[in-house]
C-alpha cells in the first residue's frame, strides 16, 4: 500500500506544470509584501531623501537672494543646483537603504528557513534568483527614479524665480538624474550578493557600510594614483562623477574617471553582484 502511495505521489509530481517565470515573480512579490519592514524601509528612506534635498536648497535661498560681495581677483561664485539639489547625504541614504533591502531579501530566507520551502517547490535556483533580482532591482530602480526626478524638478522649480534653476535639457542634467537613480538598484544588487555570501544580518549591513562609506575615505586623495583609481571605481564615486555639473567648477580632482567609465563601473558592479548571488545560491547547501 505504501509503495502504491509513493508511485501515485511521484506520478502526481511528474504531471505538475513547471512554474513559469511570472509565477516566480508573483511568489517573490508575496514574500516581499508580507514583510512590511522591507518595503517600508525603502519608502521611508525615499521620502527622507527627497526632504533632505529640498531642505538643502531651501536653506540656500537666503544666500542666493543676498549674495556676499566677491573678493577682488576671485571669480564670483555660481550656485550649482545639481551639486546642492542631488546631494550626497540623500544619495548615501538611498544607497544604504537599497543595499539593506537587497541583503534582507536573501539572508532573511536563510534565517527563517523559508529558502528550503522555496527550493523544494522550485528546484531551479537560477529562476528563483532571477525573479528576486528583477523584482528587487525594479522596485529599487523605481524608488531611485522617484527620488531623483522629484528632487530635481522640485528644487529647480524653487530656484526658477531666482534665475539659477536648470532644465532637464541642460547639459549634464539628464545624465545626473539617471545616474542618481541608477545607483539605487545597483546597490540593491550589491546587497543581495553580500546577503547570499554572508547570510547574516549584522555582517551584511556592516559590509555595506564599509563598502559605501569607509572605503571611499581610505582610497581618496590625489597623491597616489593607484589609490585614487581604486576609489573612483567604488559605487559612491560613480554617482558622484555622473552628477557633476559640466558647467560648474566642481571636480573630482586628479585622475577623475570619465562619464563612460563611471557608467561602465556601475554596470560591472551590478553584473558581478548578480553573478555572485547566482553562483553562491546554486552551489551552497541551504
Amino acid at each position: 500500500m505504501s509503495t502504491m502511495t509513493l508511485i501515485r505521489a511521484e506520478a502526481a509530481r511528474a504531471t505538475e506544470p513547471t512554474p513559469r517565470f511570472t509565477d516566480l515573480l508573483a511568489a517573490e512579490w508575496i514574500k516581499l509584501r508580507s514583510l512590511r519592514s522591507t518595503y517600508w524601509l525603502l519608502a521611508l528612506a525615499s521620502l527622507v531623501a527627497i526632504a533632505i534635498n529640498i531642505d538643502s536648497v531651501h536653506s540656500d535661498l537666503t544666500y542666493i537672494d543676498h549674495p556676499s560681495a566677491p573678493m577682488p581677483g576671485v571669480t564670483p561664485y555660481k550656485y550649482d543646483p545639481l551639486f546642492h539639489g542631488l546631494g550626497n547625504v540623500a544619495g548615501d541614504l538611498m544607497m544604504i537603504a537599497a543595499g539593506s533591502l537587497g541583503a534582507i531579501t536573501v539572508f532573511g530566507e536563510y534565517t527563517t528557513g523559508m529558502v528550503r520551502t522555496t527550493f523544494a517547490a522550485v528546484p531551479d535556483r537560477r529562476g528563483v534568483i532571477a525573479a528576486k533580482v528583477l523584482l528587487i532591482g525594479g522596485i529599487a530602480g523605481l524608488a531611485g527614479l522617484v527620488v531623483s526626478a522629484v528632487s530635481f524638478f522640485t528644487i529647480n522649480a524653487m530656484l526658477a524665480s531666482r534665475h539659477v534653476g536648470l532644465s532637464i535639457t541642460d547639459d549634464g542634467c539628464l545624465r545626473a538624474v539617471l545616474g542618481y537613480a541608477a545607483i539605487v538598484p545597483a546597490c540593491a544588487l550589491i546587497g543581495m550578493a553580500l546577503g547570499a555570501v554572508l547570510r547574516h544580518a549584522t555582517a551584511s549591513i556592516v559590509s555595506l557600510v564599509l563598502l559605501f562609506f569607509i572605503m571611499p575615505l581610505m582610497f581618496g586623495g590625489d597623491r597616489y594614483r593607484w589609490l585614487k583609481e581604486i576609489g573612483t571605481h567604488l559605487p559612491s564615486a560613480t554617482v558622484s562623477r555622473l552628477t557633476i555639473n559640466p558647467n560648474s567648477t566642481t571636480t573630482m580632482g586628479k585622475y577623475a574617471p570619465s562619464v563612460l567609465d563611471s557608467w561602465i563601473t556601475m554596470g560591472v558592479w551590478a553584473a558581478v553582484s548578480v553573478t555572485v548571488t547566482v553562483i553562491v545560491v546554486r552551489r551552497r547547501d541551504v
